[in-house]
């Protein structure tokens, strides 16, 4: 029979719960028909109308009202058997019920809520469970809002009968609106809301149940510490406690010495997912895992954003599960193996960041009296069974927890060392590890890691050095060079926290945001930062309101919220909070598009009419020009979400850099080019954007200045090399955004890196038509690794260029200012062998420039020529223009032995004359090397197997015949 409850799939096997409900209905479905019966039921009776009650108001919702009045007239336990009931089918059957019985479940709960039921808080909890964290879709976020607005529509008897719902509720929202505030979509918008709002009035009003949570409480509200009404609770935790009117609570130590109950790490794993980890975890032997770890990554973690809910899965491993001692002792695959796997997993560095808080979170605060010490073993195991293998695992735990040591509440410092000081202890007292021997004494560990690690395990205060801090490497992506600030000033997100909590002399931030160990940063404070999301949320909300006005004023106020957004980004939380790229980018483009702009659009498309240069005095080159200055991952995110969003971004920026070159070499401040006045070159009225860039440069070096626009330069003889750095550093920072834009929107396609620069030239040639060739110039000069011997690209510039063009450019080459083909003998060969089947004006131009680039490089022609001819590419009636082309090229290279040799031994079958036609060339630009060459080929060929070699006969009577005349 076919379930009116819940989804079976054809191949899946009946559920025996759904079944016995089922039954149960279809037995005494006459008895729950009005009139219904006045006879007290028996026990068994009363078991069975319970289970066939609930069936009838899970599926038969139009008859549900007429079930509970069923119910409520039989009732004898306080509905205690009916809350169980209703409890297993939420844990249970939840995920495959029907939509209509999801409703269901929500109309009976409130009616038990009314009644007081027995048992309701659990199906509360139970509820609260089936939330899947990092679930984006429609069924889970209809889940949310209905539990957060029965919440609160149910506040007041929440308080006075089911109080320790509240703070079950507040952990789960508040660690869900993590997750929701960092995903940017206005559907999100009135859930978010509500969630704000629940977890706001808990907080305010019953601070205890904050307390009731313990430390957690502070891990979690960290990676909200940017949304506006959270700004304020950091605000008075740190600076007015007093405002919560607590008399348990003065300080925010008392979160930190407060262990997390198990329970509350339960809420964020679904009954399903405990079921699978806890058998993982007590049956599956050590080395018989994949498998197993393949399917529950497939099910659980295979959404775009479901990594989120590792770092739950690792709380839930150290805090709630904890196994016997014969599964300790057996080959049972250990909580340390699957936490190791668990971090392998995170693809995106800030939930790998976050995840290895949540694995050392309780080392920080450790009390041998209050704290478990399974709690911290996985950590200290899954390190010291990493060595030797996985040694880069162990440098990256160990330089993480030494970075949480100095960086996660600076004002408590030294409480923090002596919390993981214990940790070390009470792990080696508790025979967890015999002694730190292990890792100190391994040759694998750095000097400076296991100096760190004596000092801090023996207790001792200490400071940690400059040359400590800068022993962390970079794992980022590839640095590139910037003008102000080098990248490799950075800590990645994937190994390092950022410090959260302290006082006026510490820094605030999630555990998602990079650190810049510099001995000059400056430690700002969670104050400090509230103050700067303050300004950028006012700025954004005064953004389109003074564009309207003064589109001008606008770029102003649009400045300084860049250089304000980044000035934040070193101690903010990375894309957790409101102020996360994603979100003001959507803001600043919304408010621009309602204002009649347009950011990043097709620049023969100008906005505000001809006379009007979108390159220099739009809010597009504001952007692109702060990304050049400031090329990181917060601004790269900007510029990504704008990609995202179908406009042409990267077509954008290399249409500026490459304009800014332009203007450079046109204001002759080129350092190889020679003027007449050596020791000064004005900009002329032509050099708009040079302008506009190198005072914006200046203004973002020393500081907000003036409106460029408004400055006049000019340039000594030594700032020609500073310029030419510019250049540099602009091209530099359109190939960071190229690949990092392949690595983020065409991760899992098939594309390189040139297909993706190829989409950004294409659009750059079609809007800059004059500047064709200088464009050329630039990309083979300052990205040649995405276009030297590339056929898309190669083809683009002799399609586009007339022969004067391609003339000039050919001296260039000559003069070996840039190349085109390159040295790849391999590369040249598949380009010349793919031109064949281009159209014939394509294929001169090609061969011209081959000519150019060839004779003067170390390629070895020879090489290409025996290829082309001995492998059959070639056709006499159809490849007329590449014979002539090699021919050409064979004639004006010298004939060295090797060069003759491959004349000499070229195929009889193709182009009877070639090798005749290229000797008799030689012989009368360069005879005497030419003979030279020729008595060490008759050399080589005397010692060569006859059989084996085939001179070509146009070769021999060329030379017989020459001879003769001679």
């Amino acid at each position: 029979m076919v379930s009116k409850l819940i989804h079976v799939a054809a191949y899946e096997a009946e559920n025996h719960f759904e079944v016995s409900l089922r039954q149960a209905f279809e037995l005494l479905e006459p008895k729950l028909r009005p009139p219904f019966c006045l006879k007290i039921p028996d026990p068994q009776e009363y078991k069975e109308l319970n289970w066939a009650i609930l069936y009838g108001i899970l599926c038969e919702p139009h008859l549900g009202k007429t079930h509970i009045k069923h119910l409520h007239a039989i009732v004898t336990d306080g509905y205690g058997l009916i809350c169980y009931l209703l409890r297993k089918v939420v844990n249970e059957l939840y995920l495959k019920l029907i939509d209509c019985a999801k409703c269901q479940i929500f109309m009976v709960t409130k009616e038990m809520i009314k009644v007081c039921a027995v048992g309701v808080d659990a199906v509360l909890i139970s509820l609260l469970r089936q939330i899947v964290g990092g679930d984006f879709g429609e069924g889970n976020l209809w889940l949310c809002f209905e539990l957060v607005s029965l919440l609160l529509n149910s506040w007041s008897y929440l308080l006075e009968e089911l109080p320790e719902v509240m703070p079950s509720a507040l952990y789960t929202f508040l660690r869900l609106l993590a997750d929701h505030c960092r995903f940017s979509d206005e559907k999100l918008g009135p859930l978010k809301q509500l969630e704000i709002t629940f977890c706001i009035k808990v907080i305010r009003e019953q601070f205890h149940f904050c307390l009731e949570i313990g430390r957690d409480f502070i891990r979690l509200l960290q990676d909200l510490v940017c949304v506006p009404e959270f700004r304020d609770v950091w605000k008075d935790l740190l600076l007015n406690p007093s405002n919560f009117r607590s008399p348990g609570f003065s300080d925010i130590s008392n979160f930190y010495y407060t262990r997390t109950s198990s329970r509350y790490f339960l809420l964020r794993i679904s009954p399903e997912m405990e079921a699978q980890l806890r058998f993982l975890m007590t049956n599956v032997k050590l080395g018989s895992q994949n498998r197993y770890q393949m399917w529950f990554a497939k099910k659980f973690l295979h959404g775009p954003e479901s990594e989120t809910i590792i770092s739950d899965i690792v709380r839930f491993i150290c805090c709630a599960h904890h196994p016997p001692n014969e599964v300790i002792q057996s080959d049972i695959i250990p909580r340390w193996a699957v936490i190791g796997w668990l971090l392998t997993c995170c693809r995106k560095k800030y939930i790998k960041a976050n995840v290895k808080l949540a694995l050392f979170y309780d080392w920080l605060f450790f009390d041998d009296q209050t704290d478990k010490i399974m709690n911290i073993e996985p950590a200290m195991l899954l390190m010291v069974f990493s060595i030797p293998r996985y040694i880069d695992m162990v440098h990256t735990l160990l330089e993480f927890l030494f970075l949480l040591v100095d960086n996660y509440d600076v004002q408590r410092k030294d409480k923090i060392a002596l919390g993981v000081s214990s940790a070390f202890s009470a792990l080696i007292e508790k025979g967890v590890i015999s002694s730190l021997d292990t890792l100190i004494s391994f040759g694998g560990i750095s000097p400076l890691l296991r100096d760190r690690l004596r000092i801090l395990s023996s207790c001792k205060n200490f400071q940690v050095s400059n040359e400590v801090q800068l022993f962390v490497p970079d794992h980022s992506a590839k640095p590139l060079p910037s003008s102000t600030k080098s990248c490799s000033g950075i800590i990645d997100l994937e190994s390092h926290p950022s410090r959260i909590v302290g006082n006026l002399n510490s820094t605030s931030g999630g555990a998602s945001v990079p650190i810049v160990e510099d001995a000059s940063a400056s430690h700002h404070s969670v104050a400090t930062n509230v103050q700067q999301c303050d300004k950028i949320e006012i700025l954004v909300k005064n953004l389109g309101e003074v564009t309207r006005k003064s589109y001008k004023m606008g770029l102003k106020t649009l400045e300084e919220l860049l250089v304000l957004f980044l000035s934040l980004d070193d101690n903010a939380q990375d894309s957790s909070t409101i102020f996360s790229p994603e979100i003001l980018s959507s803001r600043i483009l919304n408010t621009y598009d309602s204002s009649g702009h347009k950011l990043f659009c097709a620049l023969e498309l100008p906005p505000n009419g001809p006379g009007y240069d979108d390159e220099i005095e739009s809010a597009t080159a504001l952007i692109v020009r702060t990304f050049i200055f400031h090329h990181e991952k917060n601004i790269q995110q900007l510029l990504l979400f704008c990609s995202r969003n179908g406009l042409p971004v990267g077509a954008r920026l290399l249409s500026y850099v490459t304009r800014l070159a332009y203007e450079v070499n046109k204001a002759g401040l080129t350092e190889n080019v020679e003027f007449e006045n050596s020791e000064k070159a004005e900009i002329d009225s032509n050099a708009q954007l040079l302008l506009f860039h190198v005072n914006g440069y200046f203004s973002f070096r020393n500081g907000m200045g003036e409106n460029p626009q408004e400055t006049v330069l000019s340039f000594s003889g030594t700032d020609k090399e500073e310029i030419a750095k510019l250049v540099t550093n602009a091209f530099s920072a359109y190939r960071c955004f190229l690949a990092y834009s392949k690595d983020i929107l065409h991760k899992d396609a098939d594309v390189s890196l040139t297909k993706v620069f190829y989409r950004d030239l294409m659009s750059c040639v079609e809007w800059n038509a004059r500047r064709v060739k200088f464009l050329f110039h630039c990309i083979f000069d300052l990205l040649s690794d995405l276009c030297i011997c590339k056929e898309e690209i190669v083809k683009l510039l002799v399609t586009l260029l007339d022969d004067t063009d391609l003339v000039n450019m050919q001296f260039e080459i000559i003069a070996k200012k840039f190349s085109v083909f390159g040295k790849d003998i391999k590369s040249i060969f598949l380009l010349v062998k793919n031109s064949l089947n281009w159209g014939c004006l394509e294929q001169r131009k090609l061969w011209g420039l081959i000519r150019s680039e060839l004779i003067v490089s170390q390629v070895r022609v020879e090489n290409i020529v025996s290829k082309l001819f001995c492998l059959g590419v070639l056709d006499a009636s159809k490849h007329g223009i590449a014979i002539e082309g090699l021919l050409n090229l064979c004639c004006y290279n010298a004939p060295s032995p090797e060069f003759v040799e491959a004349i000499m031994l070229l195929p009889n079958d193709a182009f009877d004359g070639f090798s005749a036609a290229v000797l008799a060339s030689w012989a009368v630009s360069n005879e005497s090397m030419l003979f030279h060459s020729l008595v060490d080929f008759a050399g080589k060929l005397g010692k060569m197997n006859e059989s084996e070699v085939v001179v070509n006969h146009s070769a021999v009577l060329w030379l017989v015949n020459h001879f003769r005349r001679i």
